[in-house]
C-alpha cells in the first residue's frame, strides 16, 4: 500500500530531512502569493499536528528568514522574496557578462541581463524574479544570493594606480577583486595568489578579496599546477590532523582478522596497471576448478577496514570524493600511507581485500559468484606493456593465467558489445616534461586488449554487485549507491545523423532501445576511413554524463541493468561507500539511510567533474605552453570544431588545440553554417568542415587563458585520419548553435579578447573602494 502524501508531495508518515522540509514549505509560501500565510496555516496544510512536528517546521521558517528566502509580515505572515515570479537557480555567467539562471526542474533557463546580474558571481545559487519573456525567451533579475558557489578565488595579482588587483584565473569570474594593503600578504605584481572573498552587496563597487595564500610566480610550473587545483576548489594537501591519524592506523593483517576472512593468499594472483602506479586497488586470481569450471576472483583493496565512518580521514576523503590526476601528479583521495601502502595490493604481501568470486564456463557464462572479505597476496605485478607483450606471443610469468583471463575477457567484451554496450573509446594525452616540468613533447596513451582485460573483470564485478543489491527484495531494494547512465540527447543524435550523412554515412532512425547498436553499426561502417575519429567524437559528446545516484535508471552506454562502482576505493569515495553498503548487506543489516547516500552520490559526481575539469585545464595549460615556444611554426592538423567565432584545429603530431579565428581567415567574409555543419564563405562558398586537414601556424598563445590561436597556412586537403581527444573543454565546440542553444550561450566561451580587454578595462574602475 502507498504512503498517504499531502497536496506538497510530502508523506504524511516519514519525518522528512530539514533540507526538503524547507522546500515544501518555500513552495507553500510562494504559493500564497502576496497574501502571504501564517505558521499555523502552514502546519494546517502540512499536516503537522503534534509539538516535535510544529517545532521542524519553525526551524524550517528560520532557516529560509536567515537565507534571506522569505519575509516576515503583518500578523505573522510569510512572504516570498520575489512573490510567485520568484524562482531559483544556477547561474552561468557568459562572455558578454549576461547570465542564464539554471531552474532544477524548468524546461528552459532563464536569461539575466548584465545590468541585472547584480553581485551574482559564476555558480552562485540565486534567487531570480522574472520580469518578462521577449519572443520564446524569459528573462529575469537576480533579487539575492542564496547560496555562493566559491568564496575562494585564485588568479594573479595586478598593480595599477598604485592599487592591487586580483584577476581570476577563472575566465566566467569577469570582475577582478580590489585587494586592500592590509589584506595583501605582501603579494606582489605577477603573483599567483588565493583569496577569500569579503563583503560585496553593491554592484557598483569591486568584490574585495583577502589574500590568504601566495602560491608563487605566475607561469611557474609547480605554481600554475597549484593554481589549477586552487580554481577548481581542489585541496592542495591534506590537514595535519589527518596526516597524523593516517600514521597510526596498523597494518591490520592480523590472525584474528585473518580467521573471519575467505584465505585466497594460495590462488595465482596478480595485478596489472600502469608502470608508473603506486596505488594498486584491484587484483585478479584466476585457477581451474574440479568441476572444470574457472574460478577467477576479482580482489578490491578492502579500504573501509582502515577508514571508519565519521573518522577524519573519512570525513577528509568524503569531501575530496576522487583522486585527481594532472599531467605531472596525483592528488590522492587518501593519504599515502593508506593509498600507496597498507591498502595498495603490492606483491608479495598479505593484504585485506573486498572480492567478487566467479566461477566461469568456457564461454565466460556466469555459473556461480560469492561476494565477502578476503585476505589475499598478489604473486606478480604486471605493467600494462608486460601483460600486452604476453598477449601478443612472448614468453613471461603466469603466461597461462594471462592468456585464459584475455580469453574469457575477450568473450565477455564480445557479448556486451552485441548486447547494445556502445564501442566508444578514447585514448589519453600525455605528456614528457624535463626536471623543471617544462613539456618536452606530447604523445598519446592508447588502448589496447591488456586494458581491455582489466576492463572487462572490473565491469563483471562492478555489474553483479549492483545486481546483487538490485535482487534482494525482503522489505523492498535497499537503498543503494548506482553508477548509472541516461539516454543520449535526441537533439545531439540529430546532429550526429545529420554529421553522418555530411559524410555519406547513415545513423538508422530507430527507437531509443535500438539506438546503441545503430551507433555501433555506424562506428563499425566508419572504421578504418579518415573519417572514423571525428564521427567518433561526436558519437561521445551526444551521450549523456554517467553519475552517482541512489536511484537505478541503469547504464545505458554500457547496456547494463544494474551498475555501480566498487573497483577502485583507494581513488573514489562511491566505491568505499558500495564497499559498506556490501559488508552491511551481506551481514544481514536493515536499510541504509537513503537521503545521507543521496548527499553522498551528488557530491561525488559534482566533484567527479571538477576533476576533471581541473585534468582537462592542467592538460590544455601544458599543451598552450608547449605550443609557446613554436610561435612561427607550422602544423599539419584536422578541423576538430566548428563555432560561430573560429575553428578549432587539433595538431596530428602533438594533438594539440588551438583555433582560427573566423576575422581571420583570408579571402572572404566567413560564417558558421550549423544546417551544414561547415564555415563557408559569403562570397566563394569555400567551405571548411570537420575532419577537413589544414596547414596551420602558431600565431599566439595566452598562458593566463590556456588558448593557442592559429592562422591558416594552407589548403584544406579534405578529411584525415586522426585520433586523440577532439572537445575543447570536455564539451563538443561544433554543436554550441544547436537549435535548442541561444545565441547568448554561443558567446560564453568567445572569450578571445573581449573578456580578458574588458576585465583590463575595469581594474581600476569601480565607484566605491
Amino acid at each position: 500500500m502507498s504512503k498517504r502524501t499531502d497536496s506538497k508531495g510530502l508523506s504524511r508518515s516519514e519525518s522528512p530531512s530539514p533540507a526538503r522540509l524547507a522546500q515544501v514549505v518555500l513552495a507553500a509560501i510562494r504559493h500564497s502569493g502576496h497574501a502571504g500565510i501564517t505558521s499555523q496555516q502552514l502546519a494546517l496544510q502540512l499536516g503537522f499536528k503534534d509539538k516535535g512536528q510544529r517545532y521542524l517546521l519553525f526551524d524550517a521558517i528560520e532557516a529560509l528568514l536567515d537565507e534571506g528566502r522569505i519575509e516576515s509580515g503583518k500578523k505573522g505572515r510569510y512572504t516570498a522574496q520575489g512573490g510567485k515570479d520568484s524562482v531559483e537557480g544556477r547561474i552561468d555567467i557568459i562572455a558578454s557578462g549576461a547570465g542564464y539562471v539554471r531552474v532544477e526542474g524548468g524546461e528552459e533557463d532563464i536569461f539575466i541581463h548584465n545590468k541585472n546580474v547584480g553581485v551574482a558571481l559564476h555558480g552562485d545559487r540565486v534567487l531570480v524574479k522574472v520580469m518578462s519573456s521577449r519572443g520564446s525567451r524569459a528573462e529575469g533579475k537576480v533579487l539575492s544570493i542564496l547560496e555562493r558557489r566559491r568564496t575562494e578565488f585564485v588568479g594573479t595579482i595586478h598593480k595599477q594606480q598604485g592599487r592591487l588587483m586580483l584577476v581570476a584565473d577563472d575566465q566566467r569570474v569577469q570582475r577582478p577583486f580590489f585587494i586592500p594593503p592590509h589584506e595583501s600578504l605582501n603579494a606582489q605584481e605577477g603573483d599567483k595568489a588565493i583569496i577569500a572573498l569579503g563583503e560585496w552587496k553593491d554592484s557598483r563597487d569591486m568584490p574585495r578579496g583577502k589574500v590568504t595564500r601566495v602560491l608563487g610566480r605566475a607561469g611557474e610550473h609547480h605554481v600554475e599546477m597549484h593554481a589549477i587545483l586552487a580554481e577548481f576548489g581542489l585541496p592542495l594537501e591534506f590537514p595535519e590532523s589527518v596526516q597524523l591519524a593516517s600514521e597510526k592506523i596498523g597494518n591490520g593483517v592480523t590472525p584474528e582478522e585473518i580467521a573471519r576472512r575467505r584465505d585466497v593468499r594460495a590462488i595465482p594472483t596478480l595485478t596489472i596497471d600502469p608502470d608508473d602506479a603506486k596505488d594498486l586497488d584491484d587484483a585478479l586470481s584466476l585457477r581451474k576448478l574440479d568441476n572444470g569450471l574457472w574460478e577467477v576472483g576479482v580482489h578490491i583493496a578492502d579500504v573501509s577496514h582502515y577508514v571508519t565512518p565519521r573518522s577524519v580521514i573519512d570525513m577528509e576523503a568524503a569531501n575530496r570524493a576522487t583522486s585527481v590526476y594532472l599531467v605531472d601528479r596525483v592528488v590522492p583521495m587518501l593519504p599515502e600511507k593508506l593509498s600507496n601502502d597498507l591498502c595498495s595490493l603490492n606483491p608479495h604481501t598479505d593484504k585485506l581485500s573486498f572480492s567478487a568470486i566467479f566461477e566461469l564456463d568456457e564461454k565466460a557464462r556466469i555459473k556461480g559468484e560469492w561476494f565477502g572479505r578476503t585476505v589475499m597476496r598478489s604473486q606478480r605485478r604486471f605493467a600494462y606493456a608486460e601483460a600486452q607483450a604476453i598477449i601478443d606471443g612472448a614468453d613471461g610469468d603466469f603466461r597461462n593465467e594471462v592468456l585464459t583471463l584475455h580469453r574469457l575477457a575477450q568473450v565477455m567484451r564480445k557479448e556486451r558489445i552485441e548486447n547494445g554496450a556502445l564501442e566508444i573509446g578514447g585514448n589519453e594525452v600525455k605528456f614528457k616534461l624535463d626536471e623543471q616540468g617544462r613539456p618536452l613533447g606530447v604523445y598519446e596513451k592508447v588502448m589496447g586488449p591488456a586494458n581491455w582485460l582489466i576492463e572487462e573483470f572490473m565491469l563483471l564485478a562492478n555489474k553483479r554487485v549492483a545486481a546483487w543489491v538490485g535482487q534482494q527484495k525482503k522489505g523492498g531494494v535497499p537503498p543503494f549507491v548506482y553508477r548509472v547512465h541516461d539516454l543520449p540527447d535526441p537533439e545531439k543524435i540529430e546532429q550526429l545523423r545529420l554529421l553522418a550523412k555530411s559524410f555519406g554515412h547513415e545513423l538508422v532512425r530507430v527507437k531509443d532501445e535500438d539506438l546503441p547498436h545503430a551507433i555501433n553499426r555506424l562506428l563499425q561502417e566508419v572504421r578504418g576511413t579518415d573519417e572514423e575519429n571525428t564521427i567518433k567524437q561526436v558519437a561521445i559528446r551526444s551521450m549523456a554524463k554517467a553519475i552517482y545516484s541512489t536511484e537505478n535508471i541503469g547504464h545505458y552506454g554500457l547496456a547494463f541493468e544494474h551498475y555501480t562502482h566498487f573497483t577502485s576505493p583507494i581513488r573514489r569515495y562511491p566505491d568505499l561507500l558500495v564497499h559498506r553498503a556490501m559488508a552491511h548487506y551481506l551481514a544481514g543489516g536493515k536499510h541504509m539511510d537513503r537521503d545521507a547516500l543521496d548527499v553522498s552520490c551528488k557530491h561525488s559526481s559534482r566533484m567527479e567533474k571538477q576533476a576533471a575539469d581541473a585534468e582537462r585545464a592542467s592538460i590544455k595549460y601544458k599543451q598552450a605552453e608547449y605550443l609557446l615556444a613554436r610561435i612561427g611554426q607550422s602544423f599539419e592538423g584536422i578541423v576538430s570544431g566548428l563555432t560561430n567565432w573560429g575553428i578549432y584545429v587539433e595538431l596530428r603530431a602533438n594533438r594539440c588545440e588551438g583555433m582560427i579565428p573566423l576575422r581571420e581567415l583570408p579571402g572572404d567574409v566567413f560564417r558558421f553554417d550549423q544546417q551544414r555543419y561547415a564555415v563557408v564563405g559569403h562570397r566563394t562558398g569555400r567551405r571548411f568542415r570537420l575532419g577537413d586537414e589544414l596547414t596551420v601556424t602558431v600565431k599566439a598563445v595566452d598562458m593566463d587563458k590556456r588558448t593557442v590561436e592559429f592562422s591558416l597556412s594552407g589548403e584544406s586537403r579534405g578529411p584525415v585520419t586522426t585520433s586523440g581527444k577532439f572537445a575543447r573543454n570536455g564539451e563538443g565546440a561544433w554543436d554550441e548553435t544547436s537549435p535548442s542553444g541561444k545565441q547568448e550561450r554561443a558567446s560564453r566561451r568567445k572569450t578571445a579578447a573581449q573578456s580578458r580587454e574588458r576585465q583590463r578595462r575595469s581594474l581600476g574602475r569601480g565607484k566605491r573602494k
